[in-house]
């Protein structure tokens, strides 16, 4: 019989547009499998959320991304119902989505991330938390949404108190060098990709907008270092607790020449599958086609983790 998948995107976080794109390219690449896919637009109600799952599909593809449908929140409901879904499970969700308890669980499990704490908006106005330059983040948030670099000569973060993210921030010190990411699909690191913003950092635009940054794919890395980029991510994805296919975001600095280091940044366990998206495009790298790359992700749908 025709496996029937429900695609959840679309959703009321800052990563709507992006989980609308992710949502109809893996319905029509599913489509093209074969599957029987319904694709639905999440809603901000329980109810939207239960219509879309019924009648009860074989398994759902979560595409939704960023609060709510990255956090745990959609993978809880799919678990009471006993849904098998794509991506991580309720608990690596939640503590992926959390940028400083994520931080813990790396540094318990021996990697490297920069060094930042978590301060109070409010604690800008008594002075910086640390020296320029430096990285504010958002708690919970992902895509860089919100992200800013702090260099010499920008105004205070605060100054102009447009800051819808939360009361708390996360502060690290800023890493120069190069940005890799990495994919991970099961117990298989992929391949990692530099990504060299044409201007600025690889921001929300940079993501979503073409032409604004190149991917060089594979990362024109020594071969040591290379592997040793693969290690870290396989590495962060277990000490979260991850399934499915999950993307390490790190730095390499190398501006005193090799061997650089590597710092982690974070791991995104519902990583985008827009046209413009780098998980896709390592896997593609390895032969591994959109059409099975998104299969595979439903042929690994479970509950449970």
């Amino acid at each position: 019989m025709t496996k029937s998948v429900a695609v959840l995107m679309g959703g009321w976080s800052s990563e709507r547009e992006v989980s609308l794109s992710s949502g109809t390219n893996v319905a029509r690449a599913l489509t093209e499998q074969g599957y029987a896919v319904r694709l639905s637009d999440i809603k901000r109600d329980v109810a939207s959320i239960l219509a879309a799952l019924t009648p009860r599909p074989d398994a759902v593809f979560n595409a939704l991304h960023g609060r709510y449908g990255e956090d745990g929140c959609i993978q809880g409901i799919l678990e009471v119902l006993g849904i098998p879904y794509t991506h991580s499970g309720v608990m690596a969700s939640a503590l992926a989505m959390n940028k400083p308890m994520a931080k813990k669980l790396f540094a318990d499990a021996g990697l490297r991330c920069a060094e930042g704490r978590v301060v109070r908006r409010d604690e800008f106005q008594h002075g910086e938390p640390m020296a320029r330059p430096y990285v504010v983040k958002p708690i919970d948030e992902g895509s860089s949404v919100g992200v800013t670099i702090v260099r010499e000569g920008d105004r205070q973060p605060f100054a102009a108190n447009h800051w819808p993210f939360g009361d708390e921030v996360l502060v690290e010190r800023y890493v120069p060098g190069r940005e890799i990411t990495v994919a991970v699909m099961g117990d298989r690191a992929l391949g990692a990709t530099e990504i060299r913003p044409n201007e600025g950092f690889y921001d929300y635009g940079a993501k979503y907008t073409e032409g604004r940054a190149t991917h060089v794919v594979p990362a024109p890395l020594p071969e040591a270092r290379y592997r040793e980029a693969l290690d870290i991510a396989l590495s962060a994805h277990n000490a979260l607790g991850c399934r499915g296919v999950t993307r390490a975001d790190m730095r390499y600095d190398d501006t005193a020449g090799e061997p650089g280091s590597f710092y982690l940044l974070e791991v995104n366990t519902q990583p985008g599958m827009t046209p413009m998206s780098l998980v896709p495009e390592i896997a593609a790298s390895v032969h591994i086609g959109f059409g099975e790359l998104v299969s595979w992700m439903v042929e690994n749908a479970a509950c449970g983790g």
